[in-house]
């Protein structure tokens, strides 16, 4: 690492010795996530290796499964790269030369397994929560990715705009209203090489592409009294201010907005939230890449997350790689994904409105989603409901949808319980173990699957547990 990039003496000598083994090797697997920050890290990877001129493929999948350790364990390459996944599984990898860059809760008894003749040596584990640092808010699969990339060689510095894209999709920026810890190192950097540009601004989704009214009316963490959700008030909202809502024949958007009309905008919204918590949620710093400065939907960091996203939760993460990759040919597929995205989305949400899906009970809400929600996205559709007037936002809220291998459990939480002690990861690992499932993930989202018939049974083990964690 260079001398302006400061990280832990161990997180650099570990570093190295990854940086050495890929070097080293003929052939590569990548293995990786299917959401933004994973389709971020197979990006980072693989031009990684394609300047490093090696041999190699790269697969995606949505969660670790029994097929992809066997796929892992059995695999030909000299080295397998597993990004945005892996560190709660350590201990099921059996072989010989793998790199883990994640930033999930690693497998606990990894540590306790190691003996002086079976020491995992040749498993290098590159992830955050090992080194001290967070690996929900300060550095995520693709950041993790980024590092060990960087120290292979560092003109590949260059990328560390795609480890902002990585962390922007995981919500990373959510807890500050802006990137923090190394997520901060790493975006100082990308700004100092003019590949991402930082200012501040409302922080709703679509500053680029949703129509104004859209844009208030959709925009929900933090919802604004009188706008969110609710159409005809912000009509009568820009009405009111003079701004119009139209240019010609087409729809304005926040970024059509002079700057005295953002102004004028912003305070007029910011004097219908009185809690400050709730204006620093509103209102921070938005991040855009240069190099797309043309490119709508993917210059705004937020915007190119989510097309990704829609990539790979819609069974196509290949084009969202070749996005990354920097193949612009790619976006008339993404865009047809990003489609597909807003419908489900929209009509999973209506779904469970209509039926009033959303259960409470003392300490936990959840609902049942069966088939009508994907499995890939019912966690994003859960925390949108988080976020509305649907759901309480003093429970943690679980969502179930039908998979190929069970049942999928999605859990969402607002920072505020996190902060008196919720952990989602500890209750998603402990209440899947103890009805024959498996999951994990981070103190304000996590995951598990689950077997079929187990959720009430789940549901009563995660309740239990949330009841014991929240002060």
């Amino acid at each position: 690492m260079g001398a302006d990039f400061v990280i832990c003496d161990r997180l650099v000598r570990d570093l190295n010795e990854a940086a050495s083994a890929v070097r080293s090797a003929d052939s590569i697997l990548i293995v990786t996530h299917i959401d933004a920050d994973g389709i971020a890290a197979g990006g980072i990877a693989s031009i990684t290796l394609d300047r490093l001129g090696k041999k190699y493929r790269i697969i995606f999948e949505k969660k670790i499964t029994d097929d992809t350790i066997a796929l892992i364990n059995d695999s030909d390459e000299d080295l397998v790269w597993i990004c945005d996944l892996g560190s709660a599984y350590l201990t099921e990898f059996m072989r010989s030369g793998v790199i883990i860059t994640d930033h999930h809760v690693p497998d606990p008894k990894w540590r306790c397994l190691q003996t002086s003749i079976d020491d995992f040596s040749d498993i290098h584990h590159l992830n955050p929560q090992t080194y001290g640092m967070s690996g929900s808010y300060e550095i995520c699969g693709a950041g993790m990715t980024y590092l060990l990339s960087r120290m292979i060689d560092e003109k590949n510095r260059d990328l560390a705009f795609l480890a902002v894209v990585g962390a922007v999709g995981d919500l990373q920026d959510n807890r500050e209203s802006k990137l923090i810890g190394c997520n901060r190192t790493i975006l100082e950097e990308a700004v100092s090489d003019g590949e991402v540009a930082v200012t501040e601004d409302i922080r709703y989704f679509g500053r680029d592409y949703r129509p104004l009214i859209q844009f208030l009316q959709f925009g929900s963490d933090p919802p604004v009294p009188g706008l969110s959700d609710n159409g005809s008030g912000c009509n009568a909202f820009f009405a009111d201010l003079g701004i119009p809502l139209k240019k010609g024949a087409e729809q304005r958007t926040w970024n059509d907005l002079t700057i005295d009309e953002k102004t004028t905008a912003t305070e007029q919204i910011f004097s219908r939230i009185s809690d400050p918590e709730l204006r620093k949620r509103l209102f921070g710093e938005v991040y855009l890449i240069t190099r797309y400065g043309s490119c709508t939907g993917l210059r705004d960091v937020k915007e190119f997350a989510t097309v990704l996203n829609s990539c790979g939760r819609y069974d196509d993460a290949e084009t969202g790689l070749r996005i990354c990759r920097g193949d612009l040919t790619a976006l008339e597929d993404a865009e047809r994904n990003r489609t597909d995205h807003r419908k489900h989305i929209a009509s999973a949400i209506a779904y469970i409105k209509d039926n009033r899906l959303i259960k409470a009970r003392k300490f936990i809400q959840y609902f049942y989603a069966g088939t009508a929600v994907r499995e890939t996205v019912v966690g994003i559709v859960a925390g949108m409901l988080l976020n509305s007037g649907e759901a309480r936002r003093d429970l943690p809220i679980f969502a179930f949808a039908d998979a190929d291998d069970g049942i999928k459990v999605s859990a969402r939480a607002t920072r505020t319980l996190t902060d008196r002690g919720l952990d989602l990861s500890i209750i998603m690992n402990k209440a899947s173990e103890m009805v024959g499932g498996y999951g994990g993930g981070h103190k304000v989202a996590a995951g598990a699957t689950i077997p079929k018939g187990r959720e009430e049974e789940f549901l009563d083990i995660a309740e239990d547990l949330v009841s014991s964690m929240i002060i």
